[in-house]
C-alpha cells in the first residue's frame, strides 16, 4: 500500500484538486493531510473528502513527520498541497519498485505551471540538479517504508527537511527520476519576485545550509526573501 502524506496550511483553492487526482480505484492507497493550522477550511475540506486528517504544529518537517509516523503503507509518498499528480503516478510508482527491489525511492521529473521564460528555464534547471542526485519535496518523493525507517526518516527541521532527507535517500541506495508521467507543481512561490534574486538566494541558503547555519535561521531569511511586500506593508 501506498501511503500519501500531505502537509498542508491554508490550502483550501489547492487541496481538493489534488485530492481528487490521487482517488479513485487501482492501486491500495491511504491519504494522509497533516494541517498546520489552517484557518480557511483546509482540514474541514480533507474531512469531507473522507481522507484522514491529523493536526500538527506547523512547520512542513514537522508535518511531514507526524504524517510519516501514522502512515501504514510500505511505500510513502510525500506530495505538496499545489501538486498537480499525474494520472498513472502511483502505478508507476508500484511498478517500478516491483521491479526493481534495489530502487530505494526516488522522485518525479518536475513541471512548473508558470508558463512563463522562468517557469521553462526552471523546468531544464530542475533536470539537471535531478541528474546530479539533487531534488526537493516538491518533486513528490517516494520512499519505501523499511528504508525510511532505517535511515532515520524525515528530520522535523524548519528549512531544508526535504534536501537533507533526499541526500540520505541517495546515500541509502539506488533511486529513479519518473519522466513519464511528470508532476507538475505550482510557480506561486516566485510570483513578483526577480529571478535573479530567487537563483541568488537559494544559492545563498544553500550556501549558509553548508556551513552549517540552523535550519531556523535559514527558514527566517527564507521567508524574508519570498515576501519583500510584505515588509513594504502591501499584500504579497
Amino acid at each position: 500500500m501506498i501511503s500519501i502524506i500531505i502537509p498542508t496550511f491554508n490550502e483550501a483553492v489547492n487541496l481538493p484538486l489534488l485530492l481528487e487526482a490521487i482517488a479513485g480505484p487501482g492501486v491500495p492507497r491511504e491519504i494522509l493531510v497533516i494541517d498546520g493550522g489552517s484557518s480557511d477550511g483546509t482540514a474541514e475540506i480533507a474531512i469531507r473528502a473522507g481522507v484522514v486528517c491529523l493536526g500538527s504544529a506547523p512547520g512542513r518537517g514537522r508535518q511531514l513527520v507526524a504524517g510519516a509516523a501514522a502512515a501504514g503503507g510500505d511505500i510513502l509518498l510525500f506530495l505538496h498541497a499545489d501538486s498537480r499528480f499525474p494520472a498513472g503516478g502511483l502505478e508507476r510508482i508500484e511498478e517500478i519498485l516491483a521491479a526493481s527491489p534495489d530502487i530505494v525511492g526516488g522522485n518525479f521529473a518536475l513541471t512548473f505551471d508558470g508558463g512563463d521564460g522562468f517557469s521553462r528555464w526552471l523546468n531544464g534547471f530542475y533536470g539537471w540538479l535531478r541528474r546530479r542526485g539533487i531534488y526537493y519535496g516538491d518533486s513528490g518523493i517516494f520512499v519505501r517504508r523499511a528504508v525510511y525507517d532505517a535511515i532515520g526518516g524525515l528530520r522535523p527541521i524548519a528549512l531544508m527537511e526535504d534536501y537533507d532527507f533526499a541526500r540520505r535517500l541517495e546515500a541509502a541506495g539506488p533511486t529513479c527520476c519518473i519522466d513519464d508521467p511528470a508532476l507538475v507543481t505550482s510557480a506561486r512561490r516566485f510570483a513578483g519576485r526577480r529571478p535573479v534574486a530567487i537563483v541568488l538566494g537559494w544559492m545563498v541558503i544553500h550556501a549558509l545550509y553548508y556551513l552549517g547555519i540552523s535550519p531556523d535561521r535559514l527558514a527566517r531569511l527564507y521567508n524574508s526573501q519570498r515576501r519583500p511586500r510584505e515588509r513594504r506593508g502591501t499584500a504579497s
